[in-house]
């Protein structure tokens, strides 16, 4: 026999239904659960709905209601209610209140009161079309229409379509949940296309928006107060969140308002005048297009009433010709024809079924820019051609417009959307055609080519660069977080040349130092501006004078900028003006002037600019006449005062200057001159050297002294008479050697320690300082970091982005000038170390060892974290010891081999590029020592009970426990060892396990555990009971058969499976058929009577015995047959052709889809049925699973249930339930997602 099918049992006893009400009344919707303490939950649209004013919900026992008091049209919603796992939705339909028919004139007229109604309002004639109710919703084939619109995208409402009479009010509601949202959403109303109704705010329009902060819902609304004729039309509302954008289409209907008893006709002619005046406005005719033949005289006459049906006078101006409109105007009253038909043109033309189309254009699209769009609609004749319409133009076929014909169907591909393609398109066959709106949206602009840092000289023209991805686009220039305009001063100028953008600085100043950023909607680049001061240039340099007793000596000098000032020296002494000495400067000039020149004057000028890394130097000569009576023969003689080889009579030249030694000799005759250079005789070889003697002088100049024309040179003077020799020490002063390429000591979040070497060479003269420039490493402009020299080999950079990659290079400064650049340092990017790590404590603690935990710093910075470091050091010493070599990329460690008895501290550190983190350290010191810790058995909650396992399965018993040094565990069963060969016992810390692979009858008893640490022990018991199938019942008889009943009797089975037989299954089969059927099932006693036996047919029977595992697997059957006799009449029973009751598998309750957390029990369930009863296979990725330890399988009445033990990561997959019988089969299945589980850390701060 078949199993029967279980169906899916409800929640619910009666469900609510959909109900119709009339506005201003109330409705009750009523609810009866099959349970009277299940809890229920009533929703509108998809909200739960609490007592209040106008919802009232009552439960009493398991009858529940809610009530709905005074319905309004906002109230046509969804609704449900939810009990348990079941969820039932209805809906209430509100239908508006009907027009309260005019009131009967006040004047009593004879008239009868049918007449009159008649007379107020008239019934349309036969062209005509009785118009809708005022608030009445537009209706279709009798019924309102259903309004709902799905809510997609941002919206959780939308505005709906609305009417409204001339004059009267209308809000539109838009909703929006912002639970996900980071920002407000900005929400626009539009009318038609493009016209934004924000600007429009004012008497007659209103726009609000409100916040729940409970519900974090934005509601907006739009409200028409007074509404005109011209308010009619579509509107569009539009709201966007960063990346997100949603739109909604909706249209007002405005009516013009009906026209009240008594009425002059004269009324009918108002004019649309706001001022007030009679004369202005524009003529209004729309209460004549239905003219009814009756007319209304003065209240103090009586009252004339037509029968006469209405005429549409617009329907006889349609039929007539032009030539007759005059005349069918004056019969009807119209005397302003032209104003009237003006009129008509205005009016909205009611839109008629096509015939042309099956399917129209969408109102809108919208796509972004650069992709492709496709526009397709669905004609009623498939070949019929199309034509495409842009703006009322005609598209020509190109390779942008693709036009296609399918069908019925016709596309139009629009491919590479610009902004261009920002239209209406219009679709036309033959006379009649449908439009829709393009909207094209810009995707974000991309930055392609970044800005550069640039160093430039002060007054120069400084052009930042950048190029983005589309042409046009606009961008944002900020100087230091302030944004960029043109000001009156023409500073900034802005250049566009398609993508790119130029940011110009004219004559740049210090104040233009800074950082400046460009900013799209899609990203951003930063560079960095430096401004220097000019080099100053040399126009016109001091050269050396030759000046006789009181003349006037004068040095003079031009350089490039006239802001510039300076200080002169004599032999490196300032020269301070007096009466003699005047210093002036004019514009580029500067002048020394020496009046009265003395002997004393004689000497080395230097003109030093202030600021300037140079000088300018002269000599001065003093050229004294004498007048000597001296005997023919004069030994030569040579004056010098800076002859030897001290440091005052160093004679000092700048490396590239001219060295001019003027040497004064006297000697008759005119003695020769010879100068060496050590032992080497300098002569005019040399292209550079340069020997000149006169008359009481001789001079030795050298062009662009040279480092190696350093030393002491000796001037030699002979004549007859005699010789003399003096020596002049020569020292060549020069710029510094370049300094040792830079080391980069630490870096920070945006700066970096850099540190140098001295020049192996000073250049003679001592070192002021140095001059440090860094650069982007992809970049090729260097940035000055100071200006003046920086006296120490020790600089601190700031002010870099994090994360870049930086090189760096030095110059050293002497009185000289700037050496040559140093090598660049080695890359280096600045970044901060990361915060100290957090949470550190001893999580276990022995005599050698102890273990560490932490947790991962809050702040990692743009820098990965490579890892920890541990130190530890004894208490009361500052000696920290690592307490491994390298890094851990672990929260945890477990440091070994300390000393017992030792107080240690510990303290822990992150690494990542810029070097440690500031230390986490424990609290106090701790004591290297175990803490004894007293065994204990934690035994589950389930283990307290008797464990039955079936025969086969596995058995895992896992049972934690405490204490320390670690405790010895010990197993028995019944005082007895366990068998190692049967059983598996592994232990650990924290824990003992209990293995059996397959379990046995034998298995079956009681197990002991003890734990015990020296001489103290904790104990704990467990019960296993391995359970099978029963045998079968024993000695069947039957005992007595009387009319249509059998007694039988029978002994219970001789083996129970090792649990209590909780019933029989009692079976009868026709000897003819030998088909089984059930009589009892779970039967308890062991004796029954079989009744409604068939007479005349002989019955043999068996009976199987059940426990909890199932049924045995052989029954006991009677040795003997019952026979029924017959009775009364021999009956011929007739023959009938056999019934194939045989039928395929077939699931009546599919797999459902599951998302299940790791480590709690899983299961999948459906339903099959089919005849005979079908063999069912479980699949795992289409693997059979049938004999996997992990998975349960269970069939009771038709319902199949794997059960999925304590599911992992890698359970997830396709399950699938195949069902076979002889004729045929069927397959489900299902996919299963195994999440993983959420740390209790994690779920806190998700909390918070």
């Amino acid at each position: 026999m078949p199993e029967p099918v279980k169906k899916t049992v409800s929640a619910f006893a009666k469900k609510p239904k959909t109900q119709e009400a009339e506005e201003g009344s109330s409705v009750v919707f009523e609810a009866e659960t099959e349970k009277p303490d299940a809890k229920v939950k009533w929703q509108c649209n998809i909200k739960d709905i609490a007592n209040g004013n106008r919802y009232v919900i009552t439960a009493n026992g398991n009858k529940h209601s809610l009530t709905i008091k005074a319905i309004t049209m906002e109230d046509a919603n969804v609704y449900a209610v939810i009990a348990g796992g079941s969820k039932v939705k209805f809906e209430l339909k509100v239908i508006s209140k009907p027009a309260a028919p005019a009131d009967t004139p006040a004047d009593g007229s004879g008239e009868p009161s049918g007449v009159a109604e008649q007379a107020a309002e008239p019934k349309p004639s036969e062209n005509e079309v009785a118009p809708p109710a005022q608030d009445a919703p537009p209706a279709e084939d009798g019924q309102p229409p259903d309004t709902r619109q799905d809510l997609t995208g941002l919206f959780t409402e939308k505005p709906q379509s609305g009417e409204v009479t001339v004059g009267g009010n209308i809000t539109f509601v838009a909703k929006v949940n912002a639970t996900t949202m980071l920002k407000k959403p900005t929400i626009k109303w539009f009318k038609g296309k493009w016209m934004d109704l924000a600007s429009k705010s004012g008497k007659h329009l209103q726009l609000k928006e409100t916040y729940d902060r409970n519900t974090k819902v934005y509601t907006f609304e739009m409200q028409i107060i007074s509404a005109k004729a011209n308010f009619a039309g579509a509107y569009r509302c539009e709201v966007s969140s960063r990346d997100k954008f949603d739109s909604c289409n909706f249209d007002l209907v405005v009516h013009e308002a009906c026209a009240a008893e008594g009425l002059d006709i004269r009324a009918a002619f108002r004019r649309t005048s706001t001022d007030g005046k009679e004369d202005s406005g524009e003529l209004d005719f729309s209460t004549l297009l239905k003219k009814s033949s009756s007319f209304l005289k003065s209240s103090n006459r009586v009252v004339q009433v037509s029968t006469e049906p209405d005429v549409d006078v617009w329907q006889i101006l349609r039929k007539a010709p032009a030539s007759e409109y005059e005349k069918i105007a004056f019969q009807h009253g119209i005397t302003d024809l032209r104003g009237m038909l003006k009129r008509l043109k205005k009016m909205k033309k009611e839109e008629k079924k096509s015939a042309a189309f099956l399917k129209k254009l969408d109102p809108a699209y919208q796509v972004t820019k650069g992709q492709k769009m496709k526009l397709c609609v669905e004609v009623a004749n498939a070949d019929v051609d199309v034509k495409w319409l842009k703006n009322g133009q005609e598209i020509q076929l190109t390779g942008r417009y693709i036009f296609e014909s399918v069908g019925n169907m016709r596309y139009l591909t629009i491919n590479h959307c610009s902004l261009a393609d920002d239209a209406t398109y219009s679709c036309v066959v033959g006379e009649e055609k449908c439009t829709t709106e393009l909207f094209v949206k810009e995707p974000p602009v991309q930055i392609l080519k970044n800005l550069e840092d640039q160093m430039i000289m002060k007054g120069e023209r400084v052009e930042f660069e950048c190029e983005v991805s589309e042409e046009g686009a606009n961008v944002k220039w900020e100087k230091d977080g302030v944004e960029l305009t043109r000001d009156e001063s023409f500073k900034y100028r802005f250049k566009k040349d398609g993508c790119k953008h130029v940011l110009i600085i004219n004559e740049a100043t210090k104040e233009d130092c800074g950082h400046y950023k460009v900013k799209t909607n899609g990203g951003e680049s930063v560079a960095e501006l430096m401004v220097q001061e000019k080099e100053l240039e040399v126009y016109q340099s001091i050269a050396d004078l030759t000046v006789k007793a009181k003349d006037q000596a004068v040095f003079k000098c031009e350089v490039s900028d006239e802001n510039v000032r300076g200080t002169w020296f004599k032999n490196g002494v300032e020269v301070k003006p007096d009466t003699r000495i005047h210093i002036t400067h004019i514009g580029r000039m500067h002048k020394l002037t020496i009046d009265d020149v003395k002997p004393d004057d004689e000497g080395d000028y230097t003109f030093v600019p202030d600021g300037y890394a140079f000088n300018l130097s002269a000599k001065l000569s003093f050229l004294e006449v004498k007048i000597d009576y001296v005997p023919r023969q004069d030994p030569p003689k040579i004056h010098l005062d800076c002859m030897g080889r001290t440091a005052e009579s160093t004679i000092v030249v700048v490396a590239g200057n001219k060295l001019r030694l003027d040497v004064p000799i006297t000697g008759d005759p005119a003695p020769t001159v010879i100068w060496t250079k050590g032992e080497k005789v300098v002569a005019e070889g040399d292209g550079r050297v340069h020997v000149e003697s006169s008359k009481g002088h001789c001079v030795f100049t050298i062009e662009g002294a040279e480092r190696q024309d350093e030393g002491i040179y000796s001037v030699v003077v002979r004549n007859p008479a005699g010789e003399d020799t003096a020596d002049i020490n020569v020292k060549v002063v020069d710029v510094p050697d370049p300094p040792q390429a830079p080391r980069i000591l630490s870096v920070g979040e945006d700066s970096c320690i850099v540190q140098w070497d001295p020049p192996l060479f000073d250049g003679g003269q001592p070192i002021i300082g140095y001059v440090l420039e860094r650069k982007k490493k992809k970049s090729y402009r260097w940035m000055r970091l100071n200006f003046d020299p920086y006296p120490d080999t020790t600089y601190e950079a700031k002010q870099m982005i994090e994360g870049i990659p930086y090189e760096m290079r030095i110059y050293a400064v002497n009185s000289i000038g700037m050496s040559r650049h140093s090598l660049a340092s080695q890359p280096f990017v600045p970044v901060a170390p990361t915060s100290e790590p957090i949470g550190l404590c001893i999580d276990d603690i022995n005599d050698t060892s102890v273990l560490l935990k932490w947790r991962r710093p809050e702040r990692i910075g743009s820098a990965e974290l490579e890892g920890y470091g541990v130190e530890y050091c004894k208490e009361g010493t500052d000696e920290w010891v690592p307490a491994f070599e390298g890094l851990t990329d672990r929260t945890s460690v477990t440091i070994k081999g300390l000393t017992t008895g030792d107080k240690l501290q510990f303290r822990v550190q992150a690494y990542n590029m810029a070097g440690p983190s500031a230390p986490a350290s424990l609290a106090q010191a701790v004591t290297i020592r175990e803490i004894m810790q007293r065994p204990k058995i934690w035994l589950p909650r389930n283990l307290r009970q008797t464990l039955i396992r079936n025969v086969g399965e596995s058995a895992n018993l896992v049972i934690p426990f405490q204490g320390k040094p670690r405790p010895k565990v010990t197993w028995s069963k019944g005082g007895e060892p366990l068998n190692p060969t049967s059983v598996c016992v592994r232990n650990s810390d924290v824990d003992t396990i209990l293995f059996i692979r397959r379990s046995e009858r034998e298995h079956s008893g009681k197990y002991d555990v003890q734990v015990q640490i020296e001489n103290v022990e904790d104990t704990a018991s467990i019960t296993l009971q391995v359970v099978d199938l029963p045998g079968p019942p024993e000695a069947l008889k039957i005992m007595d058969i009387w009319g249509f009943n059998v007694a039988l009797e029978w002994k219970p089975p001789k083996d129970n499976g090792n649990c209590e037989i909780t019933g029989y299954n009692i079976q009868k089969a026709d000897k003819k058929t030998m088909e089984w059927f059930t009589v009892f099932d779970q039967y308890r006693r062991t004796h029954c009577v079989v009744s409604d036996l068939i007479m005349g047919n002989e019955y043999v029977f068996r009976v199987f015995a059940i426990n909890m595992v199932g049924l045995s697997p052989e029954p006991c059957n009677t040795k003997d047959s019952a026979f029924i006799p017959k009775t009364g009449i021999e009956y011929k029973q007739p023959t009938y052709k056999e019934h194939d009751f045989s039928e395929a598998p077939k699931f009546t309750h599919p797999l459902v889809n599951r998302s299940v957390i790791a480590g709690y029990n899983a299961t999948l369930s459906c339903a099959v049925r089919g005849i005979p009863k079908p063999k069912v296979t479980w699949y795992k990725n289409k693997m059979d699973i049938s004999h996997e330890a992990k998975y349960r399988m269970l069939s009771k009445q038709g319902v199949l249930t794997l059960e999925i033990r304590k599911p992992c990561l890698f359970d997830g997959g396709v399950y699938t339930c195949k069902a076979v019988n002889d004729s045929g089969e069927d397959v489900v299945e299902c996919k299963l997602e195994v999440r993983p589980q959420v740390a209790k850390e994690e779920k806190k701060k998700e909390a918070e």
